[in-house]
């Protein structure tokens, strides 16, 4: 990912290595100070050659070679829109709804339809083609817009790109070369030519000799220099559908010329309103394709990944050493324990538990399952929560945070407010193995204190991978940002898929279906 447009890589010398832009300007009258304005642009290179002085040795060798056609060439541009970043806010709440509006000649993509609400940094995944005509349709603006629905909408922003640059560069602009050459798959070949008529091409280009395969395509030969496969692939390639040897090597060797990879550029939005002042940045890439090579692979998908609905399901099985909280009418210690439970960002799916009164050692009985559906991208590691911000909104917006749990031990009171005792917060990315047994369960071996040392603590584990774990927690509260321990939790934490939980269902509490496991009310529980 280059963090900044394609011709802004040093090494690509701007897309203009072959032929220099240079503007033009309407003329002035003398003595004018207004900024000249530009009418045009002239597209063009000058050599100065330095004449022998015995006019009849031979002229230097001219420094043009291997000239494209004047003639003007239709292709097939296809503009892959990843996401954008750090977008100016249009709405009232400090947020826009982003959409997408290309425009290249007389053609214009509006994709209005499938604005993203609420949204500084929208991801798009979008590809859009379009056919223009270089170098008469040159300048592909891409802008980003902000839907509203009563009023006009506004443009947040506009990148312009010059197909032409790209595809007169000597860099190989029109198409970036990938990693593997594969013939199918989600990383086919994309380019009209295999990479050994590329590797030709560049060769009588930059007047080398031409490539000659040998031993069945394990080893190409370019002058005096030999390749062999076996030096870029010493370990087996992970993907499906690899091409030939010989195509394989010739893209390992086009890769060594400096060309243009498979990238995605970070282009800079501005709006003329304010000229000059970042507007945002968009991510994305160009494939320039000339229809008289041929019809081209087919596009890279880069719809954005859907999440998967998971179904986590806690059993609280008990509670020790919950610190008592009220005193009884003998004068003995007490609390009346139960649990609140809860993913954050789902709020409203938070749960309870039934009570265990009038426990006098903090152990506490309960054989409680609480059962939470969640949306999760696996690839960010990330849970997906639609919600409307505010009651007048149309459209809600997509937040992504930690997939975390969230069990609170609270002291019930009829008389007064429940009392808070403390809490245990699981992130299901990255959790501490549960101890086996509560007399071990201990803060050294949860969290880096004084007197603990680093393998005195549990080893990290992931529920994504685990799938399902049983065993002990701590709960806590913190003074002066140290943890106490305020109690023991013995929990069984299980994931499914939404398929998985459908068959093998099980209800919240002991309410049915109660199976997988079934829970027995426990005999304290008045």
């Amino acid at each position: 990912i280059y963090p900044c447009p394609l011709e802004d890589v040093p090494q690509f010398k701007r897309l203009q290595d072959f032929c220099h832009t240079f503007k033009l300007y309407r003329g002035q009258v003398y003595g004018d100070i207004e900024e000249p304005m530009v009418v045009g642009e002239f597209k063009g290179s000058f050599r100065i050659y330095p004449l022998p002085d015995d006019p009849t040795k031979p002229l230097p060798p001219s420094q043009f070679r291997q000239l494209p056609s004047s003639e003007p060439q239709i292709c097939l541009v296809r503009v892959y829109i990843v996401r954008a970043l750090g977008l100016q806010p249009k709405d009232r709440t400090g947020s826009c709804d982003p959409y997408i509006k290309i425009s290249l000649g007389k053609e214009l993509v509006d994709d209005r339809e499938h604005y993203i609400a609420n949204s500084l940094n929208p991801v798009f995944g979008q590809m859009f083609q379009l056919y223009a005509t270089i170098p008469l349709n040159k300048d592909l603006r891409v802008a980003v817009y902000d839907y509203d629905l009563i009023s006009q909408d506004d443009k947040i922003g506009e990148t312009v790109v010059d197909l032409e640059n790209r595809f007169l560069s000597r860099f190989g602009a029109c198409c970036g070369l990938p990693r593997t050459y594969c013939t199918a798959g989600s990383t086919e070949w994309r380019d009209q030519l295999t990479p050994i008529k590329l590797l030709n091409n560049l060769s009588s280009m930059k007047n080398y000799a031409m490539p000659v395969v040998r031993s069945n395509g394990q080893k190409i030969s370019i002058g005096d220099r030999e390749f062999s496969l076996a030096d870029f692939e010493t370990k087996k390639i992970p993907y499906s559908f690899l091409g030939p040897p010989e195509e394989r090597l010739a893209l390992h060797i086009l890769r060594l010329q400096n060309l243009v990879p498979e990238h995605v550029e970070t282009r800079t939005l501005f709006n003329s309103i304010q000229p000059g002042i970042e507007q945002g940045k968009l991510q994305m890439w160009i494939d320039i394709f000339p229809k008289r090579l041929g019809a081209p692979g087919p596009p890279f998908g880069i719809t954005p990944r859907a999440p998967v609905r998971y179904v986590l399901r806690c059993i609280i099985w008990n509670t020790s050493d919950v610190v008592l909280q009220e005193t009884n009418i003998m004068g003995e210690k007490m609390s009346d324990i139960y649990i609140k439970g809860w993913m954050v960002g789902l709020e409203e799916q938070k749960q309870n538990t039934d009570v265990h009164f009038r426990s006098l050692d903090g152990e506490g009985n309960f054989n409680w399952r609480f059962v939470f559906q969640f949306e999760y991208l696996t690839m960010e590691r990330v849970l997906i929560i639609n919600k409307r911000n505010y009651i007048w909104n149309l459209d809600e917006t997509e937040m992504k945070i930690p997939p975390k749990l969230i069990l609170q031990v609270w002291d019930n009171d009829k008389v007064s407010f429940d009392d808070y005792l403390g809490y245990l917060e699981i992130n299901l990315n990255a959790f501490r193995r549960p101890t086996k047994w509560a007399d071990r369960c201990t803060l050294e071996k949860f969290f880096k204190v004084d007197n603990s040392s680093a393998s005195s603590l549990q080893k990290m584990i992931s529920l994504f991978k685990q799938k399902s774990i049983n065993g002990w927690w701590p709960c806590v509260t913190y003074e002066e940002g140290e943890p106490y321990l305020t109690g023991k939790l013995e929990l069984t934490l299980e994931l499914l898929t939404e398929r998985e939980a459908q068959e093998r269902p099980a209800g919240k509490g002991r309410d049915e279906p109660n199976m997988n496991p079934k829970l027995e009310p426990p005999k304290y529980v008045q």
